[in-house]
């Protein structure tokens, strides 16, 4: 069987440009989460935005859970959209997880890819103290993915503000409670696993393309150390703090994030 690649990411392209950019959205989102960037960049761009199988308005029913229990799947299907789009020196945006998952395809496929912009990244989530602090222990996952488990509404009216972390603005906030609602409450929690339990802190001197981290302030999922971290581990990279709270500056901060992401493609 053929896989029609584009439809099962739902795939979409917009913008006049001859440079390629892909924004990819992190765990419990979908490409609607970038609304508020993509309109800055399609003056210049080629956009390409997609959902993760499980995600948004993606194919469900190619949704495998042994291929989905690693994020080298994710990347696997990150490389056949490139492929199936002819792409190559792309400029490749990742949200949190996706960070890593654009890491890894550029490892495999170093070819298709011209800079990588990691929004609020990490490469292991949780402590492996005394070396590496991730900010989490592992009961604090454990108990998050039982939280999943036993109320999943529960979890997601829990997580949102959190991680959030802009309580004057409900709106945002609610916006990613539904969002978490949305999803399969089976595929969010492997999801949730997968990307909570990974460790790319073996990955990151095997990296080699250009890469800005841009790390938030007061961000409960990625803490500064691990932003200090990745800039320390992975070699062609830029470290730039931004004022933006929490983990989703692509919402919250727009404005700031494109502008980091702008002078950042221009000056390299």
């Amino acid at each position: 069987m053929t896989i029609d690649v584009l439809v099962r990411n739902n795939v979409k392209v917009l913008g006049k440009g001859s440079q390629t950019i892909i924004f990819a959205h992190g765990f419990g989102c979908d490409q609607d989460m970038w609304r508020y960037i993509v309109p800055s960049f399609t003056e210049n761009y080629r956009v390409v935005l997609f959902d993760y199988v499980g995600s948004g308005e993606s194919q469900i029913n190619y949704y495998d859970p042994n291929k989905y229990s690693d994020l080298q799947g994710y990347a696997q299907d990150v490389l056949e959209i490139m492929e199936a789009l002819d792409l190559s020196d792309v400029i490749f945006v990742g949200h949190s997880v996706s960070s890593m998952i654009g890491m890894l395809a550029s490892i495999h496929e170093p070819k298709y890819f011209k800079q990588i912009v990691m929004l609020g990244p990490s490469p292991r989530y949780v402590n492996d103290l005394p070396g590496y602090y991730g900010g989490f222990d592992r009961r604090d996952i454990d108990e998050l993915l039982e939280m999943m488990q036993m109320n999943f509404i529960g979890w997601a009216s829990y997580l949102a503000p959190i991680v959030m972390q802009n309580p004057e603005r409900k709106e945002l906030t609610d916006e990613l409670e539904k969002s978490f609602c949305s999803r399969d409450p089976h595929i969010a929690r492997q999801f949730a696993e997968v990307t909570f339990f990974s460790d790319c802190r073996n990955e990151l001197e095997r990296a080699s393309v250009p890469t800005l981290i841009l790390q938030c302030s007061d961000d409960s999922i990625a803490p500064v150390e691990v932003g200090d971290y990745l800039h320390a581990h992975l070699k062609n990279s830029r470290l730039q703090q931004m004022t933006a709270k929490g983990h989703y500056p692509h919402l919250s901060q727009p404005e700031e994030t494109s502008r980091f992401i702008k002078e950042y493609l221009q000056s390299v």
